[in-house]
């Protein structure tokens, strides 16, 4: 499960931010996810709480945004969502689309930081 190594490296990313503050207490992580980042959400979330024991985190919540694919389609000379990896056809016009424009992201957008 590389959930756990991945939420393990988001735990690091936010104690080092942490740090850096004195030590300020983290309540909150938001997160970008997009469809193809080949992580599994649910299991993401499982693995939480368990990178976050022993650690400043500890009773952190993890905020996931899931970013869907977005294509780009020449034909339409527009950007436009699509169901799924295995769909790559333009909703609009059906052309063959093949240039992804988001749905690879996982990304720490922000962290949520409690005074005092």
């Amino acid at each position: 499960m590389h959930e756990l190594s991945i939420a393990l490296n988001i735990v690091e990313i936010a104690c080092e931010e942490s740090q850096r503050r004195g030590n300020a207490r983290i309540s909150a992580v938001y997160l970008k996810l997009g469809a193809l980042s080949g992580v599994v959400k649910d299991a993401l979330l499982f693995s939480w709480e368990l990178a976050c024991d022993g650690t400043p985190l500890a009773g952190a919540r993890l905020d996931i945004e899931e970013i869907p694919i977005a294509v780009w389609c020449p034909q339409c000379a527009a950007q436009r969502e699509i169901a799924g990896p295995f769909e790559m056809l333009c909703p609009e016009c059906g052309m063959v689309v093949t240039e992804v424009r988001q749905g690879r992201e996982l990304e720490v957008r922000a962290l949520e930081i409690e005074d005092g």
